[in-house]
């Protein structure tokens, strides 16, 4: 009887939603009676970390946090050389946002959450390739039915590829890991455009997303924050996805800052 107990003890604390008090805590303190989805994974253990272990499964479209992927097969298809070369060709129509509305380096590009850009990225890696490395990713319900080049943006009438907020940390657990095919030089990449602060206590990288209309529903917006943080001794992959009406990705981005400041992550 004893060894069942163990052993059951066992299996609820490897990859299930195990609790970390101190940062599960915190993370209930910081996202509060917002409509907020958060998870971290912890790289090393696997153990979940989240105040609610439903939320976290429903799935949504990506938005822009699917430019990480969209980088990483990018280089590994040969179409992206480095960080700072020239990517994007400015086609001369005005955009609502200033920051596309001219030639583009990839680390620019990223930064801005360039979407043009990457819509022709991904027309240059084209339909196989990238239904290849969507399997290879497992990621979510891998549907790139819509089209190559807004599969992972929301719109009316369309059904965009959906990935929850767990997914979308395990993948990223994953890429630190090593346990996905990506060269040295595609990840080195990815971290140079990913990079958003070093302090003396940890790095950490991630990448917005932003979509309204969600689901056809006016009022309906979603903001994601998708990426990892690695201190001295811990490195935890996460995702943030808050939704309502008016919110974007640097309110989830937020939320994550302030979990990783109280919890002297970062």
């Amino acid at each position: 009887m004893i060894n069942r107990i163990v052993l059951i003890f066992l299996f609820l604390c490897s990859g299930s939603f195990a609790e970390t008090k101190s940062l599960n805590d915190l993370i209930k303190e910081v996202i509060s009676n917002q409509n907020v989805a958060c998870v971290f994974v912890d790289c090393k253990s696997g153990l979940i970390i989240t105040p609610d272990s439903t939320a976290v499964y429903a799935r949504y479209t990506p938005c822009s946090t699917f430019k990480i992927w969209n980088t990483l097969i990018g280089i590994e298809c040969q179409i992206i050389k480095s960080a700072n070369a020239h990517f994007y060709t400015w086609d001369s129509i005005p955009r609502f946002i200033p920051a596309w509305n001219k030639n583009l380096s990839l680390k620019e590009a990223f930064q801005v959450s360039c979407v043009p850009a990457f819509q022709m990225l991904a027309r240059l890696i084209g339909n196989e390739n990238m239904k290849k490395w969507i399997a290879i990713l497992n990621y979510g319900d891998k549907n790139i039915s819509s089209g190559i080049d807004d599969f992972w943006l929301p719109g009316e009438g369309k059904k965009s590829i959906q990935i929850s907020p767990l997914e979308q940390a395990q993948c990223i657990r994953k890429l630190v890991n090593e346990e996905l095919p990506f060269s040295e030089q595609s990840q080195e990449i990815l971290r140079e455009i990913m990079l958003i602060d070093k302090t003396s206590k940890g790095t950490y990288y991630g990448k917005t997303g932003t979509g309204s209309n969600v689901n056809g529903t006016n009022a309906q917006s979603i903001g994601w924050f998708v990426g990892y943080v690695t201190g001295k001794e811990t490195t935890y992959s996460f995702a943030c996805l808050i939704k309502g009406e008016n919110v974007s990705g640097k309110d989830s981005k937020g939320i994550i800052e302030s979990i990783l400041k109280k919890s002297e992550l970062l």
